[in-house]
């Protein structure tokens, strides 16, 4: 059998190595040292002068920190895009609070404007003002970000901006993960780059950044001995895993354009076949890495053929794909908290599938995606 494709592997360069190395001979083997500091100030130059980046150990502990430095608390309302990975959502549950869910607009899949100030006026209504909106650039498309601000500033609430899946992407040429009042960006294995596993916070002010790693490194007094009046977390990134970032960063551009060309070669690939829309940026005010490139398939004119049926295909030819996220307010855990909106994520769930994206792939690869394709819609 053929070798597997996967969805989205890690793609090395060429110096993350060297970085490694450093961090053995120097003997830094910690959360802390030189890596750490140089990685953050790399993410900083790349996305803005006017933001500060902490490492911390997964886009998760950001979320979680985020909140924290937001000010939600138990018994607390945070709303949030239902069309996420749970990841988004769950460290809502950690702090005690209850998450709302909001359902997704069809030109970017993301946050919709309208369902969130319904949901706002209405919980409002109900005595509860919502603390924060978590908004998430869906597989690297950036969400309506004038719209989204105008609703969150109106009723001054806000905006945790989401951007695990956008490093890279912009809105009109301003970086994801700049927009919110805070950001959080992720380099799990399978994002546009990887330390492994890590994360960021992206903050306005130093002050936020300072707060955030002292919540990150268990909230350790100014004392000669450990002393701790703060409730705190093991979230600071090591000194090794810093050093691949740096590595990363070196070739994070040419990743981006990999994944655009993998988009591009979707999009000749699907032209012809009138039940698969490509997913894309709605106008070139967006500009998407694409870390997945997706679709949908309307199974009306497939004669009831859908994207199971085509995720099978695939699995069956040793190709991975998967369906979208599905909405959270469809997740078992969830399933108790409010939820706003129509069935837009639910539809696009249904209907959709994220196909490799990596920008490792080769062209041998490329035309094994395009021979099954080619066979399941001719069949």
């Amino acid at each position: 059998m053929n070798s597997k494709i996967y969805l989205s592997s890690p793609h090395m360069g060429s110096s993350e190595l060297s970085y490694i190395q450093e961090a053995f001979d120097t003997n830094w083997i910690a959360p802390i040292g030189p890596h750490v500091d140089g990685f953050e100030d790399n993410l900083a130059i790349y996305l803005s002068d006017e933001v500060h980046v902490g490492a911390l150990s997964s886009g998760t502990a950001a979320i979680h920190l985020a909140l924290v430095l937001l000010g939600v608390v138990q018994g607390d309302e945070v709303l949030v895009q239902t069309h996420t990975h749970i990841a988004s959502a769950n460290p809502i549950l950690y702090l005690g609070a209850t998450p709302v869910f909001i359902d997704s607009e069809i030109d970017t899949w993301n946050l919709c404007p309208i369902a969130l100030e319904e949901a706002i006026v209405d919980r409002i209504a109900k005595g509860a003002t919502p603390k924060a909106i978590i908004a998430v650039h869906l597989y690297g498309v950036p969400y309506k970000i004038d719209e989204v601000r105008t609703v969150a500033d109106k009723y001054g609430i806000p905006i945790l901006e989401d951007s695990a899946e956008a490093l890279g992407s912009s809105y009109k040429g301003q970086k994801c993960g700049t927009f919110g009042d805070i950001g959080v960006l992720s380099f799990n294995g399978n994002k546009i780059i990887t330390t492994s596993g890590g994360g960021a916070i992206v903050t306005k002010t130093a002050m936020q950044k300072d707060r955030a790693v002292f919540f990150a490194t268990q909230s350790r007094d100014a004392a000669p001995h450990y002393q701790h009046s703060e409730i705190g977390y093991n979230y600071r990134m090591s000194n090794i895993c810093a050093g691949i970032g740096r590595g990363q960063m070196e070739v994070l551009d040419d990743h981006v354009a990999l994944r655009r060309k993998m988009h591009a070669f979707y999009v000749d690939l699907f032209k012809d076949i009138a039940a698969v829309t490509v997913f894309e940026a709605p106008n070139d005010d967006y500009f998407a890495n694409y870390w997945l490139s997706a679709i949908t398939i309307d199974a009306q004119l497939t004669n009831g053929v859908d994207r199971e049926t085509l995720r099978l295909t695939f699995e069956a030819a040793n190709i991975e794909s998967r369906p979208l996220w599905k909405p959270m307010h469809l997740q078992p855990i969830f399933s108790m908290y409010p939820y706003y909106g129509k069935k837009v994520a639910e539809t696009l769930f249904e209907d959709g599938l994220c196909l490799p994206s990596g920008s490792n792939l080769t062209d041998a690869e490329r035309e094994r995606i395009a021979a099954v394709v080619r066979g399941f819609f001719v069949e």
